[in-house]
């Protein structure tokens, strides 16, 4: 009798757990496949926004606009820095590239095609997004790199840790590539897990790169490893990056200064930074420090 009654009370939890989880994954998804959509092949990487305005959906009926008629043309294999001060968009203008949402007006397109009549089956491999916030599963250091490429071989996975720097101290773990590194890579620093995120990127060979933030959450006994890695993963991509350190951004051949969802300017860094007060104090502040160091 005793056991009967514990296990109606797991039911009981069970069924109020499983009410919630059900409501999460009976949500449907509300970027898919346009009638029509075809399959882009012998991607270039050409990416342009045309007058893009962007609004979240509150619920309710209510909105809130965090894009208002922005136009950016990113060249085929440059590297392209977005600016400004948080909550100017920069995020939003990633997702919008990758199509986690749609515009609410205006298009983006990938090589002169709107990415609403690209299949996403053939889109997302060609990016590779690398966040502030390394999301790493519960499972090996190895399983955690190949997360994009699952046929990937163990010589392959190595090669790309290699690049990212990331092979060293993955020799040092108890386990080399088959330590567990725990919930959300727990067991690891947060130098550690960017490096990590960084030899994803380089095993899935995007053609076109999305960075958000991704050293602004490293130690800084790691920053400079992971900015020589970022580097060699930028290398003859189209990159599209979101920082706030100079050191990345000097190194773009373009840059867009957002400000509360409008592109105030754009050019070459050091034309920009001629003529934009904000982007000076950013890019001199960033060198004052680094001769410090």
């Amino acid at each position: 009798v005793y056991s009967l009654a514990r296990v109606n009370d797991m039911v009981q939890k069970a069924i109020a757990a499983g009410r919630r989880v059900f409501e999460v994954l009976d949500e449907t998804n509300d970027i898919t496949n346009v009638p029509g959509a075809k399959a882009i092949n012998n991607i270039n990487g050409k990416i342009r926004l045309t007058d893009v305005t962007f609004a979240y959906d509150l619920g309710g009926g209510k909105n809130r606009e965090v894009l208002s008629d922005v136009s950016i043309d990113i060249p085929a294999g440059k590297r392209v820095a977005l600016c400004g001060p948080s909550g100017s968009g920069k995020s939003t203008l990633l997702g919008l590239i990758v199509r986690f949402y749609d515009p609410t007006k205006g298009a983006v397109t990938l090589d002169g095609k709107d990415l609403r009549s690209i299949t996403l089956e053939s889109l997302r491999p060609a990016f590779a997004l690398v966040q502030q916030e390394t999301f790493l599963f519960r499972q090996s250091v190895l399983e955690n790199i190949r997360y994009g490429r699952p046929e990937a071989t163990l010589d392959e996975v190595r090669e790309a840790a290699r690049a990212a720097a990331a092979d060293e101290f993955i020799l040092q773990l108890p386990k080399g590539y088959d330590t567990e590194v725990g919930e959300r890579g727990v067991r690891l620093s947060g130098g550690q897990k960017q490096r990590i995120s960084i030899a994803r990127a380089f095993l899935s060979d995007p053609r076109v790169l999305l960075l958000d933030e991704p050293t602004s959450s490293v130690e800084p006994d790691s920053e400079n490893a992971i900015i020589e890695a970022i580097d060699r993963l930028m290398t003859c991509r189209t990159t599209v990056l979101t920082s706030h350190r100079p050191s990345l951004v000097s190194r773009c051949d373009l840059v867009y200064v957002l400000e509360n969802g409008k592109v105030l300017d754009s050019g070459p860094p050091e034309l920009v930074r001629e003529r934009n007060e904000w982007l000076d104090r950013f890019l001199r502040s960033g060198y004052e420090l680094a001769a410090a160091n």
